[in-house]
């Protein structure tokens, strides 16, 4: 069995994550049992939301543990198996963490799926085809519900969730409006991913001039906004929303290191008389196979063309994620392991 390079949390952090709170190390893969099967992991996935379980607190899931390999998505191909299930050479999708290899057990329900790379390349089953494609869709479809002609808007916009929610909501005919941080961002949100619009929130101080500019490109109002991140964002879009407006709620990245992200004007959601609703996707799993199967024609008929940004080498997966959390990422982010 081969040896095994990991990627521990080795230590919480205070305020910022940095790449002191991670360590680099090998193991011996263990012997497969009945049942089990041996994954090498071709990819990596980098998310957000990891940084909240990074954190001794009270979060959805349960804080990352010391010493443990950290939690990740993969995509990847079984090397060898010891169940019926699964033949080496098949192509699989798991949540495998931040390490070279994993071992399986096939009665573990959902661990391991097995995916077909035939239209669709095995890197896109982390994003547009994956977890964060069904972000997009649970959100857009469950709780924004939207109607042909209305307006979404949606933060981190160029992101692997943005992205997928761009190819799903131009298919529902609404007006789609982005908002990123950066002009080359915006050009690739308008040009490629086909928003009719976007906002580059770095040219904004406050959340007045920012709201201002949403405005200009949302003349009649929001009716359904996707939150990535909370925040100046969040206050310059309550504004615009319209009467009855559904607020899908998916991450708050501008408080994951622990700063609170206070909303200005609660009263607002009052007034419009909005729907606010979090959600975490792995507890809706009814609706993965539909999502999955509109995504997966959304990227095989060119309707969806994912960005991805790709660090190479396992080593290289701290400081991919510590730029993830501060937006330098273009796309989906990824670390290439082989």
């Amino acid at each position: 069995m081969p040896l095994n390079q990991q990627i521990v949390l080795d230590n919480r952090p205070t305020g910022e994550a940095t790449a002191s709170n991670f360590m680099l190390v090998a193991s011996d893969t263990p012997e497969l049992q009945d049942g089990q099967v041996l994954v090498r992991h071709h990819y990596l996935s980098l998310d957000p939301y990891m940084r909240g379980r990074m954190n001794d607190s009270k979060n959805y899931a349960a804080a990352q543990p010391l010493g443990q390999v950290m939690i990740g998505g993969t995509v990847g191909e079984v090397v060898e198996s010891r169940s019926p299930k699964f033949q080496p050479g098949d192509k699989v999708v798991g949540m495998g963490g931040w390490q070279q290899y994993s071992v399986v057990d096939d009665k573990q329900p959902g661990a391991l799926r097995k995916v077909d790379t035939t239209h669709v390349p095995l890197s896109h089953y982390l994003g547009a085809v994956g977890m964060p494609g069904v972000t997009a869709w649970y959100g857009l479809v469950k709780i924004i519900e939207p109607q042909a002609g209305q307006t979404v808007v949606i933060s981190a916009a160029t992101g692997a969730v943005g992205s997928a929610f761009a190819a799903l909501a131009r298919a529902r005919g609404c007006r789609t409006v982005g908002i990123a941080g950066g002009p080359d961002k915006c050009r690739y949100a308008v040009d490629e991913l086909g928003f009719d619009a976007c906002i580059d929130y770095k040219l904004h101080q406050d959340a007045a001039s920012l709201s201002m500019a949403i405005k200009v490109a949302c003349p009649k109002g929001i009716d359904g906004y996707f939150e990535n991140v909370g925040g100046m964002v969040l206050n310059a879009v309550l504004p615009l929303m319209n009467d009855f407006g559904r607020i899908a709620v998916c991450g708050m990245i501008a408080g994951y290191d622990g700063e609170p992200t206070p909303i200005t004007h609660p009263a607002l959601i009052l007034r419009s008389r909005l729907k606010v609703q979090g959600f975490i996707v792995a507890e809706h799993m009814e609706v993965w196979p539909d999502a999955l199967t509109e995504l997966g024609l959304l990227v095989g008929s060119g309707k969806l063309r994912p960005r991805e940004t790709v660090a190479h080498g396992l080593e290289a997966a701290p400081e991919a994620f510590l730029g993830l959390l501060k937006g330098k990422n273009f796309g989906k982010q990824l670390v290439k392991l082989i």
